[in-house]
């Protein structure tokens, strides 16, 4: 079954030619949204958006071989990043043209104009497979202490960090939510200078399809946004809620189901994925006034999203901590420093920027690590004011998040 809502109506109003006889009544378009993203033409699907599954399969390869300590060099790790080299255990994968990094820090929103800071983003991850090789690898059976990188116990699981106490895999995966995964669907694919480049409207209201394809540009730039959330293949097409907390997306769709199991976000989920469909729909319909208000929507669900994980990892970090289980303290705090990071990417709908600045930022990172041996000396009252400033910027408690 299908719903309709339909958009403002400027018919009704009846428009006179010479002869009264003439009169012309125009309506706009109905905006039909389906019960599960389905979208098709002549009988056959519409959507796309295999590149960025093909990206979440390169993620998750490179996460299994950040701890893989026989066989994991800077260099194949540096390859897999870059899909350099046949990394990869699959064909498909090697043979295909995409790449992680050459998507990280690169949206149109935020980096277009900004290739500095685009090319400090990528080293940084470059630096952390660096760290990892060179700096944990070594030490992997050493104890890890204060300044000392090494192994730690975090109840019946052995954490791998580096002198700081930071659990790299974890920064780089978490990092890379908001480097990757938001800042190309929510600065990206989903702002106007992507969705109406060139001619795209014009294309779009015209049926104007790319060649040999079934689509229109700005519906295939809509469902490649989409396919950054929704794409690992373990994620079923019909309602991919029905896979939260069961896939294996190690990235942003498994947080989104975190979050929305809290009562206190309960729903965000839902939201977010009603917006898509409502979206991809307006833009069939042509009305891209319904469009740009289900952008901002997810704009904003999905930087709150990353703004409660990264709240609740601090909390969470600190109560390792009072209870002595430096390991979990390590753990927590690892993804919540990758969470925090990813808050760089995160987009606010009325400003068109992040929700916290840059600098807010960098102070929030320099505060964690700030000590001579990083995490091992961090301060209750630091995770805690930076978590404050995190809440209120993203309008919800500290309370709320931890949870």
């Amino acid at each position: 079954m299908k719903k309709s809502l339909f958009a403002a109506l400027l018919g009704g109003l009846a428009l006179s030619s010479c002869s009264s006889d003439d009169d012309i009544t125009v309506v706009e378009p109905t905006v039909e949204i389906p019960t599960s993203y389905s979208f098709s033409r002549e009988g056959s699907t519409s959507v796309s958006y295999s590149g960025q599954t093909t990206r979440l399969e390169m993620s998750k390869e490179l996460f299994t071989a950040f701890n893989d300590f026989d066989n994991a060099t800077e260099e194949s790790l540096s390859n897999m990043f870059a899909n350099e080299n046949n990394p990869f255990s699959s064909d498909d994968l090697n043979s295909s043209s995409k790449s992680v990094k050459s998507k990280v820090a690169a949206s149109q929103a935020y980096f277009s104009g900004n290739s500095v800071e685009s090319n400090d983003i990528k080293n940084e991850f470059e630096g952390w497979i660096s760290q990892q090789v060179n700096e944990v690898f070594p030490n992997k059976d050493q104890v890890a202490a204060a300044g000392v990188a090494g192994q730690i116990a975090d109840g019946s699981n052995v954490r791998y960090v580096n002198a700081q106490g930071l659990e790299l895999n974890q920064v780089f995966a978490k990092s890379l939510i908001g480097g990757l995964v938001a800042d190309q669907m929510l600065n990206n694919y989903l702002s106007t200078a992507v969705l109406d480049e060139g001619d795209n409207i014009a294309n779009n209201d015209a049926k104007v399809l790319e060649d040999g394809k079934n689509y229109t540009t700005m519906e295939h730039k809509w469902d490649e946004a989409y396919g950054y959330l929704y794409g690992d293949s373990s994620i079923p097409t019909d309602n991919p809620n029905n896979a939260l907390g069961e896939s294996n997306d190690k990235l942003l769709f498994n947080y989104l189901g975190r979050v929305d199991a809290d009562d206190d976000f309960a729903g965000i989920a839902e939201d977010v994925f009603e917006a898509f469909k409502t979206g991809r729909a307006a833009i069939v319909a042509g009305d891209y006034e319904l469009r740009d208000e289900q952008t901002a929507i997810i704009q904003e669900n999905i930087s709150k999203v990353i703004a409660v994980r990264a709240v609740y990892y601090l909390q969470g970090g600190k109560e390792a901590i009072a209870n002595g289980e430096m390991g979990s303290a390590f753990h927590d705090l690892s993804e919540g420093f990758g969470f925090l990071y990813s808050l760089r990417f995160t987009h606010d709908p009325v400003t068109n920027a992040p929700h916290l600045s840059k600098s807010e930022l960098d102070t929030f990172k320099e505060q964690l690590l700030a000590g001579e041996n990083g995490l091992w000396d961090v301060e209750p009252a630091t995770l805690d004011a930076i978590s404050e400033s995190i809440a209120e910027a993203f309008d919800f408690t500290v309370a709320e998040a931890a949870e």
